[in-house]
């Protein structure tokens, strides 16, 4: 750990840690956001930039001589827009015991339009290492969620053995006469100040929440995201296309020698009637008598293979220790079998495994706070937040026909709930197990109605007569 001012202390991955029960004075309030601002934030925007195609290579110094392509293979946004969508491309189911109040959970969700916000805090997180989910109340006094990008806010927490958030902190820089300076607000369990550069008020509000309303969600406890671990490979592969680049565009500009062949000259100039330097001509016709005339392309060793093996090389690394699968693997051709495919996804399974775990236990604590005001449900149930369900899909292609083929395999060797859950298209057994019985029910309905309907001598039956 590192001291920040006063009692303040930051653990390697970026975690904030103050004693129990004390508040910040000033000084260690801005030793945080000094330290957030002057050592966290360099690796954020790196990550940032490199999620926006401004890689290192657009800056490297311009060649003197011949092509300079600067070529951006911007394989970091790839990474996490993949494995974003297969972890929350199909939106998480989160609900109650059915009744009234998983009613009013739902209404919310929609209402502030959970999972889009969730979406866009998992690519942070993705992307950053961290990201910040925050319960407000609106000019309406609702219940509102915003995501918080970890550049602007982060959370302080006790020194206990539990981490149990201490303080929230949000902030902004804004330029006056003394030049940029910070501003924001600081929430504990039950009060929130305002702060700037200059003061700590001493006035506050008090906090509806009586908890901290903020939550970090993270997939790691090294706070890393999904291409921390590839950042050299991903400025070498940028390197290596330029370079190629480079090479191409050299023999597009190849000069032609001509030796010892005498080109038609200008009668006024006695030089060529061509333009040698703009055609790129190398002309020598002056050489020895003996010799014959020569006409030839130059141009330096060709190292293509070496460059495309190289370049595949960083390619297969990036998505290997990324944990994303390649797109051009042959395992992803359409012929290939699903079990082949479970293989190609099994990194990337695992890595998204250990993010749902992560981030269900952050999801039960912001539903805590969600649910502590008695606004979005009922306040009889504020401590159903322990009894919330979350359901996470994993967006990938489904091979329908092998899951029914197992599922008739499996029949009277399981239940029918475990053989309707086999199924990918099959969202809740339970209620397609109520709707299967219930159609039972109406074909016998309609069989009845049609035999009360037939004639008496049709309805007895000929063995019983004899």
């Amino acid at each position: 750990m590192k001291k920040v001012n006063g009692e303040g202390l930051v653990t390697r991955n970026g975690t904030f840690i103050y004693p129990k029960d004390q508040e910040l004075t000033k000084d260690e309030l801005f030793g945080f956001i000094d330290y957030n601002t002057q050592f966290l934030m360099p690796k954020y925007r790196e990550n940032m930039r490199l999620y926006l195609s401004k890689h290192i290579i657009l800056k490297a110094e311009d060649k003197q001589i011949g092509p300079n392509n600067k070529l951006v293979v911007n394989l970091p946004k790839y990474i996490v827009d993949t494995y974003n969508g297969y972890f929350l491309g199909i939106p998480p189911k989160i609900s109650l015991k059915k009744g009234t109040d998983n009613d009013r959970l739902q209404a919310w969700l929609n209402h502030v339009s959970f999972f889009d916000q969730l979406n866009e805090l998992s690519k942070q997180a993705d992307i950053y290492g961290r990201s910040i989910g925050f319960v407000y109340q609106n000019e309406n006094a609702e219940t509102g969620f915003a995501y918080v990008s970890p550049t602007k806010a982060f959370i302080i927490y006790d020194d206990t053995i539990e981490r149990n958030p201490l303080a929230f902190v949000r902030y902004e820089y804004y330029e006056n006469e003394n030049g940029y300076q910070a501003r924001g607000s600081i929430y504990y369990a039950n009060k929130v100040y305002k702060f700037n550069q200059n003061e700590l008020n001493s006035d506050f509000r008090i906090n509806p929440y009586k908890m901290v309303p903020a939550v970090e969600f993270y997939e790691n406890e090294e706070r890393q995201g999904v291409y921390d671990s590839v950042k050299t490979l991903i400025n070498a592969l940028d390197k290596a296309i330029s370079q190629k680049g480079n090479q191409v565009e050299y023999f597009d500009n190849a000069y032609l020698a001509m030796i010892g062949v005498h080109l038609p000259t200008d009668p006024k100039t006695d030089k060529p009637i061509i333009d040698i330097k703009k055609n790129r001509f190398l002309y020598l016709p002056n050489v020895d008598p003996n010799s014959n005339p020569d006409v030839r392309f130059i141009a330096k060793p060709d190292g293509d293979q070496m460059q495309e093996n190289y370049i595949q090389r960083l390619s297969d690394w990036i998505y290997q220790i990324a944990m994303v699968p390649n797109p051009n693997d042959e395992s992803f051709a359409g012929n290939a079998s699903g079990v082949a495919l479970e293989y190609k996804y099994l990194p990337m399974k695992n890595k998204a495994g250990s993010k749902e775990r992560k981030f269900t236990k952050s999801l039960r604590a912001l539903f805590r706070t969600v649910f502590s005001t008695g606004q979005v449900i009922s306040s009889a149930g504020k401590n159903s937040w322990e009894d919330l369900q979350f359901q996470f899909t994993r967006n990938i292609p489904k091979d329908i026909a092998n899951a029914i083929s197992a599922a008739k395999q499996a029949e009277g060797l399981v239940s029918q709930r475990t053989l309707l859950s086999l199924l990918p298209f099959v969202d809740d057994p339970d209620e397609e197990i109520q709707q299967l019985n219930k159609e039972k029910q109406e074909n016998i309905q309609q069989i009845r109605e049609a035999t009360d309907s037939l004639p008496d001598y049709l309805k007895s039956d000929p063995d019983e007569e004899k």
